[in-house]
């Protein structure tokens, strides 16, 4: 988490999402929230917070049984690294090519460089003799946050 974001929990500790330090201060004026972790560096009257906690409980029904919507970008943010060597991951590849049906779903889409994109090409990875050094599946809620 970068010094520019801060975590925001709920009142029952479950991590909810990430805010920038203006919206923690806005929060914290409006008083919807307190600080359980600061940094030493000052904003105002305020620590600049880390963590924030919610002083009420929000109900989050539509993180349960909901699919994340699967992009390019969230998958390279799964992935951190190509899923074929190991290197800095530019490109999204399906491992089932899109030409023989397949669609980009958490299940067959990887993170990738463009040189293993290009040698895997139109070709399921049995096919191009490489291997996934991981394997695709959808990501849990707190994997995202």
């Amino acid at each position: 988490m970068t010094a520019e974001h801060v975590l925001v929990l709920n009142a029952s500790y479950e991590p909810l999402q990430r805010v920038s330090v203006r919206h923690a201060i806005k929060m914290l004026v409006r008083q919807v929230a307190v600080v359980e972790e600061a940094t030493d560096q000052d904003f105002g009257p305020f620590k600049v917070p880390k963590v924030l906690r919610l002083v009420r409980y929000v109900v989050m029904r539509w993180t349960h049984g909901r699919t994340r919507l699967c992009t390019k970008a969230a998958i390279k943010a799964r992935d951190k690294m190509c899923a074929y060597c190991g290197g800095h991951a530019e490109t999204v590849d399906h491992v089932v090519p899109r030409s023989r049906g397949g669609t980009l779903s958490w299940e067959n889409a990887v993170a990738a460089c463009l040189r293993c994109n290009h040698r895997k090409a139109d070709r399921t990875p049995a096919e191009a003799g490489m291997t996934l050094l991981l394997t695709p599946s959808a990501p849990g809620y707190l994997a995202l946050v």
